[in-house]
């Protein structure tokens, strides 16, 4: 079935799936309101140094200061292998309080979204994207995607850009740039070296704090990453859009100007291609696999668990080391779908079912690594651990889509767990006990959810009732599901007109 990129365009919100062989494999959305701040550049002021840190707090105009750390000063290389010809990457972090001090104005780009309570993290170190080249510049070097891996190509690309570039700034080559000539890198370093241009001229002419250049919205942000040559057709459901993108896709790649299609039929494409309940599966803590094994992903904000359970699956041999590795082999799968699904990134720990033979091992690491060779962001599996669990991260720079479509539950805080019936029933117990001791009142009524209306008369018997009782007093319960099972309320009744209004709404206990 080949790939496919579908749009879809609401008031609220855009998103973007990415589908191969009919399955969805990358999903991105974008509210209206909040948009991603990655790439945005700034005109910044430093509000204080922090050498123990070797960090830097600049105020960038958002609602918590930006994170400055003393090594997103220069190019991280990790990425990258770069041509003996160019400038050396220095590897020393400088000292932070040799480079900025409080009350300077910088530029500066984020780099990474705003986590929790934590602000985004910017660099001086500005990059500008475009369809077949980054362009860097604040350094002097070519670098070339490692994804080229063909020799030959890399050393024509490098020769190529080398006659491109302009003098004292740094490109990488994308590996959107594979078999491209040098008409179209030209064309695609005139766009970005006018883009710094205007970006230099603007911060000239600003104060900080003061946004300079703003990253480009979802939808052109797909034309220019993934509308490559390999995907089929881009559906999309709004004319104006549509309009949009087929200038941009002529300007950019005018040999896929014509896999655009407009779909406005349907007002929700996503609903036409029932994509949201594979968006509910992908806020989901287990995920089943088609052989009846499942997996359990527990995020945090440290790193990401994942673990590996056989379910239904009993296998097809009477091998049990076989079926084990089996199921492994189809969770690595599995994993490495989600992971780019849901755009988990950070530190991931993945606890596979226990196997004995090395050879298996390598088997199930082997496919892990090339399930995520399909993945766009980069990722390193770093091997298994004493305790057998495979270790690995992902490059993180933005919002996974459960931070985007959820928040942190008001009950719980976080900790997806609350009290048991029972433990809310004695805390139930306990206030009346205490309002018995302290309080002169001759009726009360307590509103409880439904749950613990039901817990208080099965635990409730003559002889031991398990509310507290006592002469001259009455408790009338009151059930409303609208309550949290956490939440409950204890009144006095103070007149013989409110005691009538109790009776038509209670039970007397």
């Amino acid at each position: 079935m080949g790939k496919e990129i579908v749009v879809d365009i609401n008031p609220y919100q855009t998103r973007t799936v990415l589908l191969e062989d009919g399955a969805p494999s990358e999903i991105y959305i974008e509210q209206r309101g909040k948009e991603r701040l990655v790439g945005n550049i700034y005109k910044g002021r430093v509000q204080n140094v922090l050498p123990g840190m070797q960090a830097a707090f600049v105020d960038v105009g958002l609602e918590r200061n930006a994170f400055l750390y003393a090594g997103d000063i220069k190019l991280d290389d990790g990425e990258f292998q770069f041509g003996d010809s160019c400038s050396e990457v220095p590897t020393e972090i400088p000292n932070i309080k040799d480079i900025v001090k409080p009350g300077q104005e910088i530029m500066v780009q984020v780099i990474k979204e705003p986590v929790g309570n934590k602000g985004v993290r910017v660099t001086t170190h500005i990059t500008l994207p475009g369809r077949t080249l980054v362009l860097m510049p604040m350094v002097n070097y070519i670098g070339v995607s490692r994804r080229i891996e063909d020799e030959k190509e890399r050393t024509r690309l490098k020769e190529t850009i080398a006659k491109v570039k302009p003098d004292n700034m740094g490109v990488i080559v994308r590996t959107a740039a594979l078999d491209k000539s040098i008409e179209e890198f030209e064309s695609d370093m005139a766009f970005l070296t006018r883009m710094w241009e205007r970006i230099q001229k603007k911060c000239q002419m600003l104060t900080a704090p003061r946004l300079i250049h703003a990253e480009e919205p979802l939808v052109f942000r797909t034309i220019r990453d993934l509308f490559t040559p390999d995907i089929d057709r881009l559906t999309i459901n709004d004319r104006e859009f549509y309009e949009k993108v087929q200038v941009i896709a002529g300007i950019l790649s005018p040999a896929l100007k014509d896999r655009v299609i407009l779909q406005d039929t349907l007002p929700d494409r996503f609903d036409e291609l029932n994509l949201d309940p594979v968006i509910d599966k992908a806020l989901s803590r287990k995920v089943w696999m088609k052989n009846g094994a499942y997996i359990i992903i527990d995020q945090t904000e440290a790193l990401t668990t994942i673990d590996v359970n056989t379910g239904k699956y009993v296998g097809n041999t009477d091998n049990l080391q076989e079926t084990i590795t089996a199921t492994n082999c189809e969770a690595a799968k599995e994993i490495a779908r989600q992971l780019r699904l849901r755009d988990i990134s950070g530190i991931i720990i993945i606890d596979f079912i226990d196997m004995d033979e090395i050879a298996d091992k390598e088997r199930v690491l082997e496919t892990l690594r090339t399930e995520l060779r399909k993945d766009r962001t980069k990722s390193n599996v770093l091997g298994i651990t004493q305790l057998g669990l495979i270790e690995m991260t992902r490059k993180k720079s933005r919002k996974c889509i459960s931070n985007t479509l959820e928040t942190t539950c008001p009950y719980c805080g976080g900790t997806g767990r609350v009290m048991t019936a029972e433990t809310v029933l004695l805390k139930v117990r306990k206030k009346l006990m205490r309002a018995f001791t302290t309080e002169d009142h001759q009726g009360y009524l307590l509103k409880v959810h439904p749950e613990i209306a039901r817990m208080i008369y099965e635990n409730t018997t003559e002889s031991a009732p398990i509310l507290p009782k006592q002469a001259g007093r009455s408790i009338w319960i009151q059930q409303d599901a609208s309550l949290h099972i956490h939440d409950f309320s204890i009144v006095h009744i103070a007149s013989g007109e409110e005691l009538k209004r109790v009776r038509s709404l209670a039970k007397l206990y």
